[in-house]
């Protein structure tokens, strides 16, 4: 039986941080708020790929209470929510979007997509990645936070 999950993340910009997105490191003068690396793309796709096997969200698995996850490569969370349903089914599509005002993702998805694929142990064709703005609305087109969503498709 094939499932779909969807995910939803947002952090809030900061300074004094680095900015990741997608396990990769975007050159910018600030970064997201979190208790791991905040990489709210990742977390998105944390959370539609536990959503299609029906195993709850990523604070559930991970908890921002728990001091061992602070700071973790949010990747390396994603690789751990692999191996826990591998034996459940196959992750067949992961399709996402960033919404960030600044800095431009565009040069970007293509490295983010083989980090999460590599992660996934999937594929790079089966992840898509895409970038929007939101033409200056809220607090995403403030500049205030960076959003992400993402959908997976799993064969049960």
């Amino acid at each position: 039986m094939h499932t779909i999950g969807m995910g939803y993340d947002i952090h809030k910009v900061v300074p004094g941080r680095k900015l990741v997105i997608g396990g990769v490191h975007v050159p910018f003068f600030k970064g997201l708020w979190g208790h791991s690396d905040a990489d709210v793309l990742v977390h998105a796709v944390i959370d539609a790929v536990l959503g299609a096997f029906m195993l709850g969200d990523i604070g559930k698995h991970f908890p921002d209470t728990d001091p061992q996850y602070m700071g973790v490569s949010s990747v390396e969370l994603l690789a751990r929510v692999e191996a826990k349903v591998a034996p459940l089914g196959k992750i067949e599509y992961i399709d996402t979007t960033i919404v960030a005002e600044r800095p431009r993702m565009a040069e970007h998805t293509e490295a983010m997509r083989e980090k999460i694929a590599g992660a996934l142990k999937m594929p790079a064709e089966r992840v898509s990645i895409k970038a929007k703005t939101s033409e200056g609305i809220g607090p995403v087109g403030e500049g205030l936070a960076i959003e992400a969503y993402a959908i997976a498709l799993v064969e049960r």
